[in-house]
């Protein structure tokens, strides 16, 4: 078990949030160089909800961003890393078991512990389907009080991806549709579900719901296509 596990961070908004380190820490990736990529993940996530949530003063808006350009020319001075270049071949794992936490690489950009765009998912398996609960913070705000649609949308997209791992799969996302039900709220927890509904050739099918976990309300739903492809294939991008 990862030592982070049981442990979150309170932000001062009134809303406990999972510690990133928790559910995407995997087993055979634990080094320290991986846990602080996932812990600065979590800092500028952070930053950017405290800034946008809260009325800081000139002087201390002037201060952050003086001491974030001197870090972002410190981390710009070292060599480039890709992807490609760590996890060629991707995460094609066998299935966790039903109730365990699933994972992926750090750098997922809504689910990885180190995403600066992240939205500290925990996603586990749930039978055939991937469920993400998360609670969406001030950065995330679009209509006062309320989600963002493309924040809703990314949320979808990335969950779906899940289903790709329960079925040891890759692919890509071909379509995605969303119909918003109502306004997502901010600051509540929310639960995203979704499945595979059935696959022609290549194409497979996938549905889902975000709910309001208050109540079970459904604040939005969505189908995907995804477009499968050969294992060997995934990292042909590479270059």
């Amino acid at each position: 078990m990862d030592e982070h596990a049981g442990h979150g961070h309170d932000h001062g908004d009134g809303h406990g949030h999972l510690d990133p380190l928790t559910h995407v820490a995997r087993p055979d990736h634990p080094d320290a160089v991986a846990l602080a990529r996932g812990e600065i993940g979590r800092a500028v996530r952070d930053i950017g909800h405290a800034v946008v949530g809260h009325a800081a003063p000139l002087e201390l808006l002037e201060r952050a961003t003086a001491r974030l350009d001197a870090l972002v020319a410190e981390l710009e001075g070292h060599p480039v890393r890709h992807r490609a270049d760590e996890r060629p071949e991707g995460d094609w794992d066998p299935p966790p078991d039903d109730g365990a936490a699933m994972e992926s690489y750090d750098e997922r950009p809504i689910s990885g512990r180190a995403s600066p765009w992240g939205l500290d998912l925990d996603v586990r398996r749930e039978g055939d389907e991937a469920v993400a609960r998360v609670t969406l913070r001030p950065a995330h705000e679009g209509a006062p009080g309320r989600s963002h649609g493309g924040i809703v949308a990314a949320l979808f997209d990335d969950v779906f991806g899940f289903v790709l791992s329960l079925r040891s799969q890759p692919g890509f996302t071909g379509e995605i549709s969303v119909r918003y039900v109502a306004g997502t709220p901010i600051g509540v927890p929310l639960e995203c579900r979704v499945r595979a509904t059935g696959q022609e050739r290549r194409k497979l099918y996938m549905s889902g719901e975000l709910t309001d976990a208050r109540d079970g309300s459904v604040v939005a739903t969505s189908t995907a296509t995804f477009i499968t492809i050969d294992p060997a294939r995934f990292g042909a991008a590479k270059g």
